[in-house]
């Protein structure tokens, strides 16, 4: 890895991207020039247009702050997560907390989470229900929350180490129609049995002797986040028992799965008696996410 003599003096901003860049770029992160520039933004408190700006201008950047950058461009070329060091991650109109012990929620979630908030949205009741089973960072259920306000949206996270960011998180977006317990979902909402629109989850989905293709994910993502048992589908046949339990006839299952696991779950959830089972592709293309009707 490439090492950069830490700063004593000021520097212009563009000398400290070019540097945090080539550093980045000496780790192997993906995309070295928008981390270095989200990095250096987030020590000077600017959005990436402002700093531009500054390059263009030529601004310069006190030693103090210059060092922090360099700091924080080092503990991301060790590929520690970008959102692990800024402490936030952003999601569809969100800013959520995150940190060590939660996921971190992915692009790509994005559009799986559509497909809930489109079955909300097209619910005849005037207060649609949502739950999200494992909701980790509270991502998916607070973009429902906050996307669908008539609905009302209930979450449930098992892991203490998320639940610091998941509350804060909360505490920040789910007001007034957003409720968040910290329990195990197998056992989740008996109070909601029989009267839920949409059910929707992100379960950990990868196989125990499988190895996450990112380093960042092998590395600092929770174990309990990624892995599904020997075969990945562990918790996806408890939340399709959960779901069917707490669905009205006609509900919604809203599914985030790996891309070479949709004819699995297709069995799976045929099996467990769930109708017009359908696989949607995110934007590269490959098989993210499966919904199916009760």
């Amino acid at each position: 890895m490439n090492e950069v003599t830490p700063v004593s003096h000021d520097s212009s901003v563009a000398d400290l991207l070019a540097g945090g860049t080539e550093l980045l770029n000496g780790g192997g992160v993906p995309t070295p020039e928008v981390d270095a520039e989200l990095l250096l933004a987030h020590v000077l408190e600017l959005g990436r247009g402002e700093l531009r700006v500054r390059v263009v201008t030529g601004a310069t950047v006190p030693a103090e702050k210059a060092a922090h950058a360099h700091e924080l461009f080092a503990r991301r070329a060790a590929r520690e997560p970008l959102q692990h060091i800024t402490g936030m991650a952003p999601f569809r109109n969100l800013e959520l907390s995150v940190g060590p012990g939660v996921f971190v929620p992915r692009p790509e979630t994005e559009t799986v989470v559509q497909f809930a908030i489109d079955a909300l949205n097209a619910s005849a009741t005037p207060e649609p229900i949502g739950v999200d089973l494992g909701t980790g960072s509270g991502a998916i259920a607070l973009a429902m929350a906050t996307e669908v306000t008539r609905a009302r949206i209930f979450a449930v996270e098992l892991s203490p180490d998320a639940m610091p960011y998941t509350s804060e998180n909360f505490r920040r977006y789910g007001e007034p129609n957003a409720t968040l317990i910290n329990a195990d979902l197998g056992d989740a909402f008996p109070e909601l049995n029989g009267t839920v629109d949409v059910v929707i989850s992100n379960p950990p989905y990868i196989p125990a002797a499988a190895t996450p293709r990112d380093i960042e994910v092998q590395l600092h993502d929770p174990a309990l986040a990624l892995y599904g048992g020997d075969d990945g589908m562990d918790v996806v046949r408890r939340v399709s028992t959960t779901a069917r339990r707490l669905l009205h006839d006609g509900g919604t299952l809203v599914l985030e799965h790996g891309e070479e696991q949709a004819p699995a779950l297709a069995a799976l959830l045929t099996a467990d008696g769930w109708r017009a089972v359908a696989h949607h592709k995110d934007l590269l293309g490959r098989d993210r996410a499966t919904t199916a009707l009760l």
